[in-house]
C-alpha cells in the first residue's frame, strides 16, 4: 500500500517531548450512556471487571462491546500516549501518542475478561501496526490497557493463544500493545455511542476471519 508523507508522518509514534501540551481541564460530558443510561464515571462494582481496548476506529469497536452479553456499560476515549486531556483533532494530528480507545466494563458473573477479548481478538486485525484497514495512523493502532497485574496476565495468555490461531491461517505477528493502564481520558460527548446516535454512521471495523480459543496455555 501506498502511503502519503502525511500518513507517513502519523504512522510514526511521536516521543513525549515533541508531544502536544494538552490541557489541564477535563473535556465535559454527560457521563451518561445514550444505550442504558448507566452513569459512564462511576465506581465499578464489586462484580464487576474493566478492560481499555483500541481496535481501529473507537465507534465501530465501541458498539461491538455494547451488544456483547455481560457488558455493563462501554465509553470511549484516548489512552497509551503523552498529552494531557486531549481533544479528537489532536489525536488524530498524531502528535499526542494517544490511541482511541474503548472502556468495557462487564459483570463477571454473566461473563469474564477472557470470553471479552476473544471479541476484540475477532474484530479487528490485530497485525496491522500503525493502522486498521483503510484507517491510517498511530490513533488507530491495536491495544490493550489493563488496570491489574492478574489481568495483564490474562491479556498476554490470550494473546499467545490468538497467535497460535493466526500463525495457521498464515499472518503475521500479533502488534497490539499491551500494557498497564496509565491514564484514560474520556472523548467528548458526540462520540460517545456514536452508532447509537448516528447508525448509518462510518464503521472501518474488520476482523480476519479467524477464531480465537478461549482459555489460558497450560
Amino acid at each position: 500500500m501506498f502511503f502519503t508523507k502525511d500518513k507517513l508522518k502519523k504512522s510514526t509514534m511521536v516521543s513525549e517531548s515533541d508531544a502536544l501540551p494538552g490541557r489541564t481541564s477535563e473535556i465535559e460530558i454527560s457521563g451518561i450512556s445514550a444505550i442504558n443510561q448507566e452513569a459512564l464515571k462511576r465506581p465499578l462494582h464489586n462484580n464487576e471487571g474493566e478492560i481499555i481496548v483500541g481496535m481501529g476506529c473507537f465507534w465501530g469497536a465501541e458498539r461491538k462491546f455494547w451488544n456483547t452479553p455481560g457488558v455493563t456499560v462501554t465509553s470511549v476515549g484516548y489512552a497509551g500516549g503523552y498529552t494531557p486531556n486531549p481533544t479528537y483533532e489532536e489525536v488524530c494530528s498524531g502528535r499526542t501518542g494517544h490511541s482511541e480507545v474503548v472502556r468495557v466494563v462487564f459483570d463477571k458473573n454473566i461473563t469474564s475478561l477472557q470470553t471479552v477479548l476473544q471479541v476484540f481478538w475477532e474484530s479487528h486485525d490485530p497485525t496491522q501496526g500503525m493502522r486498521q484497514g483503510n484507517d491510517i495512523g498511530s490513533q488507530y493502532r491495536s491495544v490493550i490497557y489493563t488496570s491489574n497485574a492478574e489481568d495483564l496476565n490474562t491479556v498476554n495468555e490470550s494473546k499467545l493463544r490468538y497467535q497460535a490461531e493466526l500463525d495457521k491461517a498464515g499472518y503475521g505477528p500479533i502488534t497490539t500493545e499491551i500494557e498497564m493502564l496509565s491514564t484514560y481520558y474520556y472523548a467528548e460527548e458526540y462520540h460517545q455511542q456514536y452508532l447509537h446516535k448516528n447508525p448509518n454512521g462510518y464503521c472501518g471495523l474488520g476482523g480476519t476471519g479467524v477464531s480465537c480459543p478461549i482459555g489460558i496455555i497450560k
